[in-house]
Protein backbone atom coordinates (compact mmCIF):
# COMPACT_ATOMS: atom_id res chain seq x y z
CA UNK A 1 0.00 0.00 0.00
CA UNK A 2 1.53 3.37 -1.20
CA UNK A 3 1.77 6.42 1.33
CA UNK A 4 -1.14 8.17 0.04
CA UNK A 5 -3.23 6.13 0.30
CA UNK A 6 -2.29 4.84 3.75
CA UNK A 7 -2.06 8.68 4.69
CA UNK A 8 -6.06 8.48 3.39
CA UNK A 9 -7.18 6.05 5.41
CA UNK A 10 -6.10 7.76 8.81
CA UNK A 11 -8.12 10.82 7.56
CA UNK A 12 -11.14 8.48 7.42
CA UNK A 13 -10.44 6.69 10.80
CA UNK A 14 -10.69 10.23 12.14
CA UNK A 15 -14.12 11.37 10.28
CA UNK A 16 -15.55 8.11 11.40
CA UNK A 17 -14.19 8.84 15.12
CA UNK A 18 -16.02 12.29 14.79
CA UNK A 19 -18.88 10.53 13.33
CA UNK A 20 -19.29 7.91 16.12
CA UNK A 21 -18.95 10.17 18.84
CA UNK A 22 -21.83 12.43 17.81
CA UNK A 23 -23.50 9.10 17.27
CA UNK A 24 -22.31 7.96 21.08
CA UNK A 25 -24.76 11.00 22.23
CA UNK A 26 -27.75 9.20 22.46
CA UNK A 27 -26.57 7.25 25.38
CA UNK A 28 -26.97 10.59 28.08
CA UNK A 29 -30.28 9.57 27.34
CA UNK A 30 -30.47 9.09 31.48
CA UNK A 31 -29.46 12.63 31.99
CA UNK A 32 -33.21 13.88 30.61
CA UNK A 33 -35.23 11.52 32.41
CA UNK A 34 -36.08 13.24 35.97
CA UNK A 35 -35.57 17.11 34.51
CA UNK A 36 -38.81 15.90 31.92
CA UNK A 37 -40.96 14.24 34.23
CA UNK A 38 -40.12 18.13 36.55
CA UNK A 39 -41.22 19.82 33.37
CA UNK A 40 -44.24 18.31 32.20
CA UNK A 41 -45.68 16.04 34.76
CA UNK A 42 -45.02 12.45 33.13
CA UNK A 43 -44.82 9.39 34.63
CA UNK A 44 -41.25 8.48 34.87
CA UNK A 45 -41.57 5.22 33.25
CA UNK A 46 -42.83 6.54 30.51
CA UNK A 47 -40.40 9.28 29.96
CA UNK A 48 -37.56 6.24 30.54
CA UNK A 49 -39.39 3.71 27.96
CA UNK A 50 -37.54 6.73 25.07
CA UNK A 51 -34.64 5.12 25.28
CA UNK A 52 -35.93 1.51 25.07
CA UNK A 53 -38.01 2.99 21.67
CA UNK A 54 -34.53 4.58 20.89
CA UNK A 55 -32.49 2.03 21.25
CA UNK A 56 -34.64 -0.60 19.69
CA UNK A 57 -35.09 1.76 16.44
CA UNK A 58 -31.18 1.95 16.43
CA UNK A 59 -31.07 -1.60 15.80
CA UNK A 60 -34.10 -1.92 13.43
CA UNK A 61 -32.42 0.96 11.42
CA UNK A 62 -29.38 -1.48 10.70
CA UNK A 63 -31.51 -4.00 8.36
CA UNK A 64 -31.96 -1.16 6.05
CA UNK A 65 -28.65 0.70 6.10
CA UNK A 66 -26.86 -1.79 4.24
CA UNK A 67 -29.27 -0.73 1.19
CA UNK A 68 -29.51 2.60 1.55
CA UNK A 69 -25.71 2.61 1.36
CA UNK A 70 -25.74 0.38 -1.63
CA UNK A 71 -28.16 3.51 -3.50
CA UNK A 72 -26.75 6.88 -1.89
CA UNK A 73 -23.60 6.27 -1.36
CA UNK A 74 -21.40 6.12 2.30
CA UNK A 75 -20.67 9.82 2.29
CA UNK A 76 -23.86 10.73 1.51
CA UNK A 77 -25.80 8.50 3.67
CA UNK A 78 -23.78 9.53 6.99
CA UNK A 79 -24.12 13.36 6.13
CA UNK A 80 -28.40 12.66 6.01
CA UNK A 81 -28.54 10.61 9.16
CA UNK A 82 -26.47 13.54 10.67
CA UNK A 83 -28.89 15.91 9.84
CA UNK A 84 -31.87 13.60 10.27
CA UNK A 85 -30.23 13.09 13.93
CA UNK A 86 -29.62 16.36 14.28
CA UNK A 87 -33.22 17.99 13.24
CA UNK A 88 -34.95 14.81 15.65
CA UNK A 89 -33.32 16.59 18.72
CA UNK A 90 -33.58 19.71 17.68
CA UNK A 91 -37.74 19.65 17.39
CA UNK A 92 -38.22 17.32 20.55
CA UNK A 93 -37.18 20.84 21.73
CA UNK A 94 -40.74 21.24 20.92
CA UNK A 95 -42.93 18.65 22.04
CA UNK A 96 -45.23 18.68 24.78
CA UNK A 97 -46.75 14.96 24.30
CA UNK A 98 -45.26 11.91 25.26
CA UNK A 99 -46.32 10.43 21.46
CA UNK A 100 -44.18 13.21 19.70
CA UNK A 101 -41.10 12.70 22.16
CA UNK A 102 -41.39 9.00 21.56
CA UNK A 103 -41.40 9.61 17.75
CA UNK A 104 -38.49 12.21 17.33
CA UNK A 105 -36.29 11.14 20.54
CA UNK A 106 -37.12 7.27 20.25
CA UNK A 107 -37.83 6.96 16.59
CA UNK A 108 -36.39 9.27 14.54
CA UNK A 109 -33.30 10.01 16.26
CA UNK A 110 -32.93 6.09 16.59
CA UNK A 111 -33.10 4.81 12.99
CA UNK A 112 -31.00 8.47 12.24
CA UNK A 113 -28.47 7.24 14.61
CA UNK A 114 -28.61 3.29 14.02
CA UNK A 115 -28.29 4.03 10.21
CA UNK A 116 -24.82 5.90 10.46
CA UNK A 117 -23.11 3.40 13.17
CA UNK A 118 -23.82 0.60 11.22
CA UNK A 119 -22.03 1.77 8.16
CA UNK A 120 -19.51 3.72 9.34
CA UNK A 121 -18.41 0.87 11.37
CA UNK A 122 -18.60 -1.34 8.69
CA UNK A 123 -16.66 0.87 6.11
CA UNK A 124 -13.90 1.17 9.04
CA UNK A 125 -13.09 -2.63 9.26
CA UNK A 126 -13.17 -2.95 5.40
CA UNK A 127 -10.16 -0.18 5.11
CA UNK A 128 -8.31 -2.23 7.71
CA UNK A 129 -8.90 -5.78 6.46
CA UNK A 130 -5.41 -6.72 8.54
CA UNK A 131 -6.17 -4.76 12.06
CA UNK A 132 -10.31 -5.55 11.87
CA UNK A 133 -9.92 -5.88 15.80
CA UNK A 134 -8.28 -2.75 16.93
CA UNK A 135 -9.99 -0.65 14.48
CA UNK A 136 -13.33 -1.96 15.18
CA UNK A 137 -12.63 -1.13 18.92
CA UNK A 138 -11.09 2.58 17.78
CA UNK A 139 -14.54 2.97 15.89
CA UNK A 140 -17.01 1.56 18.90
CA UNK A 141 -14.83 3.39 21.28
CA UNK A 142 -15.23 6.71 19.68
CA UNK A 143 -19.28 5.98 20.27
CA UNK A 144 -18.42 5.24 24.06
CA UNK A 145 -16.50 8.13 24.10
CA UNK A 146 -19.12 10.41 22.91
CA UNK A 147 -21.46 9.10 25.43
CA UNK A 148 -19.32 10.17 28.27
CA UNK A 149 -18.09 13.38 27.40
CA UNK A 150 -21.52 14.59 26.23
CA UNK A 151 -22.72 13.25 30.10
CA UNK A 152 -20.86 16.47 30.81
CA UNK A 153 -22.14 18.89 28.11
CA UNK A 154 -25.59 18.09 28.34
CA UNK A 155 -25.93 17.90 32.15
CA UNK A 156 -24.67 21.77 31.96
CA UNK A 157 -26.75 22.55 29.20
CA UNK A 158 -29.92 21.12 31.30
CA UNK A 159 -28.76 22.91 34.29
CA UNK A 160 -28.32 26.36 32.38
CA UNK A 161 -31.13 26.48 29.79
CA UNK A 162 -33.31 24.14 30.90
CA UNK A 163 -34.42 20.68 29.26
CA UNK A 164 -36.08 21.63 26.68
CA UNK A 165 -33.89 24.20 24.96
CA UNK A 166 -31.03 21.16 26.12
CA UNK A 167 -32.36 19.54 23.53
CA UNK A 168 -31.61 21.87 20.55
CA UNK A 169 -28.58 22.88 21.41
CA UNK A 170 -27.71 19.21 21.76
CA UNK A 171 -29.09 18.36 18.75
CA UNK A 172 -26.98 21.16 16.38
CA UNK A 173 -23.74 20.25 18.12
CA UNK A 174 -24.18 16.68 17.02
CA UNK A 175 -25.46 17.84 13.38
CA UNK A 176 -22.37 19.27 13.10
CA UNK A 177 -19.99 16.54 14.20
CA UNK A 178 -21.84 13.98 12.39
CA UNK A 179 -22.04 15.74 8.94
CA UNK A 180 -18.56 17.75 9.55
CA UNK A 181 -17.17 14.14 9.39
CA UNK A 182 -18.46 12.60 6.63
CA UNK A 183 -16.81 14.58 4.28
CA UNK A 184 -13.91 12.85 5.55
CA UNK A 185 -15.26 9.09 5.29
CA UNK A 186 -14.29 7.58 1.84
CA UNK A 187 -16.32 4.67 0.60
CA UNK A 188 -13.62 0.91 0.91
CA UNK A 189 -15.78 -0.18 -2.06
CA UNK A 190 -14.66 2.06 -4.13
CA UNK A 191 -11.27 2.55 -3.27
CA UNK A 192 -8.12 0.97 -4.59
CA UNK A 193 -8.15 -2.48 -4.83
CA UNK A 194 -5.66 -3.55 -2.39
CA UNK A 195 -8.11 -2.86 0.43
CA UNK A 196 -11.18 -4.19 -1.01
CA UNK A 197 -11.28 -7.48 -0.59
CA UNK A 198 -8.03 -8.25 1.46
CA UNK A 199 -10.13 -10.85 3.84
CA UNK A 200 -7.65 -13.23 5.54
CA UNK A 201 -10.40 -15.70 7.17
CA UNK A 202 -13.56 -16.32 5.02
CA UNK A 203 -13.08 -18.09 1.99
CA UNK A 204 -16.54 -16.74 0.62
CA UNK A 205 -18.33 -13.37 0.60
CA UNK A 206 -21.72 -14.40 2.31
CA UNK A 207 -24.98 -12.81 1.14
CA UNK A 208 -27.71 -12.46 3.39
CA UNK A 209 -29.77 -15.32 2.36
CA UNK A 210 -26.54 -17.98 2.16
CA UNK A 211 -25.57 -16.36 5.38
CA UNK A 212 -29.20 -17.28 7.24
CA UNK A 213 -28.69 -20.94 5.64
CA UNK A 214 -26.02 -21.56 7.88
CA UNK A 215 -26.27 -22.40 11.89
CA UNK A 216 -23.61 -20.25 12.92
CA UNK A 217 -25.28 -17.47 12.57
CA UNK A 218 -28.45 -18.15 14.31
CA UNK A 219 -25.53 -19.54 17.24
CA UNK A 220 -23.91 -15.45 16.80
CA UNK A 221 -27.39 -14.38 17.19
CA UNK A 222 -27.78 -15.97 20.72
CA UNK A 223 -24.16 -15.17 21.90
CA UNK A 224 -24.63 -11.38 20.61
CA UNK A 225 -27.93 -11.23 22.22
CA UNK A 226 -26.92 -12.82 25.62
CA UNK A 227 -24.03 -9.87 25.49
CA UNK A 228 -26.25 -7.23 24.91
CA UNK A 229 -28.74 -8.23 27.38
CA UNK A 230 -26.70 -8.26 30.47
CA UNK A 231 -24.72 -4.58 29.29
CA UNK A 232 -27.69 -3.02 28.89
CA UNK A 233 -29.89 -4.17 31.64
CA UNK A 234 -27.36 -3.15 34.37
CA UNK A 235 -26.38 0.62 32.28
CA UNK A 236 -29.83 1.15 32.64
CA UNK A 237 -30.14 -0.25 36.44
CA UNK A 238 -26.78 0.41 38.08
CA UNK A 239 -27.58 2.90 40.45
CA UNK A 240 -30.71 1.60 41.51
CA UNK A 241 -28.56 -1.92 42.30
CA UNK A 242 -25.74 0.08 44.11
CA UNK A 243 -29.15 1.28 46.49
CA UNK A 244 -31.06 -1.32 46.70
CA UNK A 245 -28.52 -4.61 46.89
CA UNK A 246 -25.20 -2.76 47.85
CA UNK A 247 -26.80 -0.52 50.92
CA UNK A 248 -24.82 2.35 48.94
CA UNK A 249 -26.22 6.28 49.33
CA UNK A 250 -27.83 7.53 46.04
CA UNK A 251 -24.64 10.01 45.97
CA UNK A 252 -22.29 7.05 45.86
CA UNK A 253 -24.21 4.82 43.81
CA UNK A 254 -24.41 7.62 40.96
CA UNK A 255 -20.96 7.24 40.70
CA UNK A 256 -21.12 4.05 39.22
CA UNK A 257 -23.04 5.47 35.94
CA UNK A 258 -19.95 7.47 34.87
CA UNK A 259 -17.63 4.14 36.11
CA UNK A 260 -20.00 1.97 33.63
CA UNK A 261 -18.92 4.15 30.51
CA UNK A 262 -15.41 4.51 31.76
CA UNK A 263 -14.83 0.81 31.59
CA UNK A 264 -17.17 0.44 29.07
CA UNK A 265 -15.42 2.82 26.27
CA UNK A 266 -11.55 1.05 27.97
CA UNK A 267 -13.20 -2.58 27.18
CA UNK A 268 -14.02 -1.18 23.71
CA UNK A 269 -10.49 -0.41 23.00
CA UNK A 270 -8.68 -3.29 24.84
CA UNK A 271 -10.25 -6.67 24.05
CA UNK A 272 -10.77 -4.93 20.25
CA UNK A 273 -6.89 -5.00 20.08
CA UNK A 274 -6.35 -8.15 21.80
CA UNK A 275 -8.82 -9.82 20.11
CA UNK A 276 -6.18 -9.54 16.80
CA UNK A 277 -3.63 -11.59 18.88
CA UNK A 278 -5.40 -14.15 20.77
CA UNK A 279 -8.73 -14.89 18.29
CA UNK A 280 -11.88 -13.45 18.67
CA UNK A 281 -13.68 -16.49 19.65
CA UNK A 282 -11.26 -16.87 23.11
CA UNK A 283 -11.78 -12.99 24.04
CA UNK A 284 -15.79 -13.23 23.42
CA UNK A 285 -15.36 -16.77 25.73
CA UNK A 286 -13.77 -14.88 28.15
CA UNK A 287 -15.75 -12.24 28.49
CA UNK A 288 -18.70 -13.83 28.88
CA UNK A 289 -17.67 -16.31 31.76
CA UNK A 290 -16.61 -12.80 33.12
CA UNK A 291 -20.12 -11.45 33.13
CA UNK A 292 -21.46 -14.62 34.39
CA UNK A 293 -19.23 -14.70 37.00
CA UNK A 294 -20.20 -11.02 38.36
CA UNK A 295 -23.65 -11.34 37.79
CA UNK A 296 -23.41 -14.84 39.83
CA UNK A 297 -21.30 -12.29 42.89
CA UNK A 298 -24.14 -9.73 42.49
CA UNK A 299 -27.13 -12.50 42.79
CA UNK A 300 -25.55 -14.33 45.88
CA UNK A 301 -22.79 -12.38 47.41
CA UNK A 302 -23.36 -10.06 50.40
CA UNK A 303 -22.58 -6.97 48.47
CA UNK A 304 -20.12 -4.17 49.57
CA UNK A 305 -18.75 -0.76 48.12
CA UNK A 306 -15.74 -2.57 46.62
CA UNK A 307 -17.49 -5.99 45.58
CA UNK A 308 -20.35 -3.74 43.84
CA UNK A 309 -18.14 -1.66 41.67
CA UNK A 310 -15.64 -4.33 41.05
CA UNK A 311 -18.87 -6.60 39.54
CA UNK A 312 -20.25 -3.50 37.82
CA UNK A 313 -16.96 -2.46 36.28
CA UNK A 314 -16.27 -5.91 35.03
CA UNK A 315 -19.94 -6.19 33.39
CA UNK A 316 -19.36 -2.78 31.79
CA UNK A 317 -15.92 -4.00 30.52
CA UNK A 318 -16.98 -6.97 28.76
CA UNK A 319 -19.99 -5.20 27.41
CA UNK A 320 -18.01 -2.97 25.50
CA UNK A 321 -15.65 -5.83 24.65
CA UNK A 322 -18.25 -7.99 22.99
CA UNK A 323 -20.14 -5.45 21.25
CA UNK A 324 -16.35 -4.28 19.70
CA UNK A 325 -15.48 -7.69 19.05
CA UNK A 326 -18.64 -9.20 17.24
CA UNK A 327 -18.67 -7.03 14.02
CA UNK A 328 -15.20 -8.36 13.48
CA UNK A 329 -16.53 -12.09 14.09
CA UNK A 330 -19.16 -11.57 11.22
CA UNK A 331 -16.19 -10.37 9.02
CA UNK A 332 -14.04 -13.30 9.35
CA UNK A 333 -17.28 -15.94 9.27
CA UNK A 334 -19.33 -14.57 6.30
CA UNK A 335 -16.78 -12.15 4.60
CA UNK A 336 -16.33 -7.95 4.24
CA UNK A 337 -18.40 -7.43 1.13
CA UNK A 338 -21.31 -7.82 2.57
CA UNK A 339 -20.54 -7.00 6.07
CA UNK A 340 -23.03 -3.89 6.89
CA UNK A 341 -25.79 -6.26 5.80
CA UNK A 342 -25.09 -9.32 7.53
CA UNK A 343 -23.84 -7.90 10.76
CA UNK A 344 -27.12 -5.96 10.39
CA UNK A 345 -29.10 -9.36 11.10
CA UNK A 346 -26.72 -10.37 14.00
CA UNK A 347 -27.06 -6.94 15.58
CA UNK A 348 -30.82 -6.74 15.65
CA UNK A 349 -29.83 -8.97 19.23
CA UNK A 350 -29.16 -5.40 20.53
CA UNK A 351 -32.41 -4.30 20.06
CA UNK A 352 -33.94 -7.14 21.46
CA UNK A 353 -31.57 -7.40 24.33
CA UNK A 354 -32.63 -4.15 25.49
CA UNK A 355 -36.35 -5.08 25.85
CA UNK A 356 -35.92 -8.62 26.59
CA UNK A 357 -34.18 -7.31 29.80
CA UNK A 358 -36.85 -5.23 30.91
CA UNK A 359 -39.53 -8.13 30.40
CA UNK A 360 -37.77 -10.47 32.27
CA UNK A 361 -37.16 -8.27 35.15
CA UNK A 362 -40.78 -6.89 34.74
CA UNK A 363 -42.25 -10.77 34.94
CA UNK A 364 -39.55 -12.75 37.53
CA UNK A 365 -39.98 -9.19 40.30
CA UNK A 366 -36.74 -7.96 40.41
CA UNK A 367 -32.95 -7.95 39.90
CA UNK A 368 -31.81 -11.19 41.18
CA UNK A 369 -33.89 -13.66 39.17
CA UNK A 370 -33.12 -11.39 36.22
CA UNK A 371 -29.51 -11.59 36.73
CA UNK A 372 -30.00 -15.35 37.53
CA UNK A 373 -31.45 -15.70 33.63
CA UNK A 374 -28.16 -13.33 32.33
CA UNK A 375 -26.01 -15.58 33.82
CA UNK A 376 -27.47 -19.14 32.76
CA UNK A 377 -27.74 -17.56 29.27
CA UNK A 378 -24.05 -16.33 29.54
CA UNK A 379 -22.44 -20.07 30.25
CA UNK A 380 -24.45 -21.23 27.56
CA UNK A 381 -22.96 -18.67 25.20
CA UNK A 382 -19.73 -19.22 26.55
CA UNK A 383 -19.93 -23.12 25.55
CA UNK A 384 -21.18 -22.12 22.09
CA UNK A 385 -17.84 -19.06 21.96
CA UNK A 386 -15.74 -22.38 22.63
CA UNK A 387 -16.97 -24.99 20.39
CA UNK A 388 -18.52 -22.76 17.59
CA UNK A 389 -16.85 -22.74 14.02
CA UNK A 390 -16.33 -20.71 10.85
CA UNK A 391 -18.76 -21.78 7.58
CA UNK A 392 -16.80 -24.53 5.66
CA UNK A 393 -13.82 -23.99 8.61
CA UNK A 394 -13.96 -28.07 9.16
CA UNK A 395 -14.20 -29.04 5.43
CA UNK A 396 -11.20 -26.60 4.46
CA UNK A 397 -9.17 -28.24 7.60
CA UNK A 398 -10.03 -31.74 6.06
CA UNK A 399 -9.09 -30.48 2.37
CA UNK A 400 -5.71 -29.20 4.05
CA UNK A 401 -4.99 -32.30 5.98
CA UNK A 402 -5.78 -34.59 2.80
CA UNK A 403 -3.20 -32.36 0.71
CA UNK A 404 -0.74 -33.05 3.29
CA UNK A 405 -1.27 -36.37 3.53
CA UNK A 406 -1.28 -36.64 -0.53
CA UNK A 407 1.76 -35.02 -0.55
CA UNK A 408 3.69 -36.93 1.83
CA UNK A 409 2.64 -40.12 -0.04
CA UNK A 410 3.80 -39.00 -3.04
CA UNK A 411 6.93 -38.33 -1.24
CA UNK A 412 7.15 -41.52 0.31
CA UNK A 413 6.36 -43.29 -3.60
CA UNK A 414 9.50 -40.94 -4.91
CA UNK A 415 12.03 -42.35 -2.27
CA UNK A 416 11.00 -45.87 -2.62
CA UNK A 417 11.35 -45.05 -6.44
Amino acid sequence: MNRSTGSNRWLIVLGTIIVQMGLGTIYTWSLFNQPLVDRFGWEFSSVAITFSITSFALAFATLFAGKLQDKWGLPRLILASGIVLGAGLMLSSQVSSLSLLYLLAGVVVGFADGTAYITSLSNLIKWFPERKGLISGISVGAYGTGSLVFKYINGSLIGSVGVTQAFMYWGIMVMIMIVGGSFLVREASSAAGTVQQRNDSAQHNYTVKEMLRTKQAYLLFIMFFTACMSGLYLIGIVKDIGVKLAGLDAATAANAVAMVAIFNTTGRIVLGALSDKMGRLKVVAGALLVTACAVAVLSFAKLNFGLFFACVAAIAFCFGGNITVFPTIVADFFGLKNQSKNYGIVYQGFGLGALSASFIAAALGGFIPTFTVIGVLCIISFLIAVFIQAPGQKKRRDEHESQHVGMRSMRAGTKAG
